[in-house]
């Protein structure tokens, strides 16, 4: 009946989900909050953009060392840094340069063969020495090597290696009383491309030089550019890193080594340089500024390339190999 509380229905039962609660205004506190601003499409784990990022990330932290280090005499390798492989290991890329690299019994890691690789004499030599040492041998797609080698000519094959070590000054000096002959070295000055610095390790290497100096900073070090250019050289020539280089020719100079600079304005030809047969350090400058102050006081005298015309110059690399050419011709005629 009406107004009977007794009734079935007539009053909610405790619990009951209609009906106000207790507190239930601060329930939705945190609804009306809301979630803020709208983070940055780089920062949505789902976006286009985030990816993107974070391939660039990648790549940076895969190249950031890159400049090229190599194991010293019976480890020598290293050219270019893939992405990805961090600071730990080097690439030596082209069939020329992984033939020597592996001639010259570099701890290779890994030897990367393209697909459908067109064999010659050399890549022939490569998978030999590879599966006789067993090396680990991965077959990848001409667009795989491409990324492993950033895009370097690479030929079809590529090996990893450890990084580069420099050598000593010592070591240049001993490699020279090992073979017999009068130390014959090449020095670079402000040279900042590594491809002169390669192509000086092949004509060291062809001319019978026993070692390139550079020095650590404002200077190429053995790279890439310079393992491909060497042609294999750099697997043979060691090359040592100073800090000062004025400083480390002083030290040559107290060894017993003549310093011989080149200039184009030098009093002297380089073929009439007499003490050609002695022990003979040949200074290097770049091609736009020359020798620098403190290298040129440093030389016990300064040699110049006679050439027919006033216009042309000669780049580093190209005026390194010909004076190692003089240095090589006025040394076998005095024998």
């Amino acid at each position: 009946m009406a107004g009977n509380s007794k009734r079935r229905g007539a009053v909610r039962k405790p619990g009951s989900k209609k009906g106000a609660t207790v507190g239930s205004g601060g329930q939705r506190r945190k609804g009306l909050e809301g979630r803020g601003p709208t983070p940055k499409a780089e920062d949505r784990t789902y976006h286009v953009a985030h990816k993107r990022k974070a391939e660039a990330e990648k790549k940076v932290a895969g190249s950031s060392g890159r400049g090229g280090d190599r194991p010293r005499n019976g480890g020598r390798g290293g050219s270019s840094r893939g992405p990805g492989r961090g600071a730990a290991t080097e690439v030596v890329t082209g069939r020329n340069a992984v033939l020597e690299a592996l001639r010259a019994r570099v701890p290779v890691t890994t030897l990367y063969v393209a697909s459908r690789l067109e064999a010659d004499d050399r890549t022939r030599e490569i998978l030999q020495i590879a599966s006789g040492r067993g090396y680990n041998l991965l077959e990848v797609t001409k667009p795989e090597l491409d990324r492993l080698t950033d895009g370097s000519i690479h030929q079809g094959v590529a090996v990893q290696v450890p990084p580069y070590e420099y050598a000593d000054l010592d070591d240049l000096l001993d490699s020279a009383a090992r073979s017999g002959t009068a130390p014959l070295l090449v020095a670079l000055d402000g040279v900042t491309d590594p491809r002169n610095l390669g192509a000086v390790m092949r004509s060291a290497g062809a001319f019978g030089g026993h070692g390139v100096i550079v020095p650590e900073r404002r200077a190429a070090g053995v790279t890439a550019s310079a393992w491909k250019t060497s042609a294999g050289a750099a697997a043979r020539v060691p090359v040592a890193r100073v800090t000062n280089l004025a400083r480390a020719l002083g030290e040559l100079k107290q060894a017993g080594c003549f310093v011989v600079g080149l200039d184009g304005d030098g009093p002297t030809a380089i073929g009439d340089v007499a003490f050609a047969t002695d022990p003979l350090v040949v200074v290097v400058g770049s091609e736009g500024k020359g020798l620098s102050r403190l290298v040129r006081e440093a030389c016990d005298v300064v040699a110049s390339i006679p050439i027919t015309s006033e216009v042309e110059s000669l780049n580093a690399s190209v005026a390194g190999g010909i004076a190692l050419y003089e240095v090589a011709r006025l040394r076998s005629q005095a024998e």
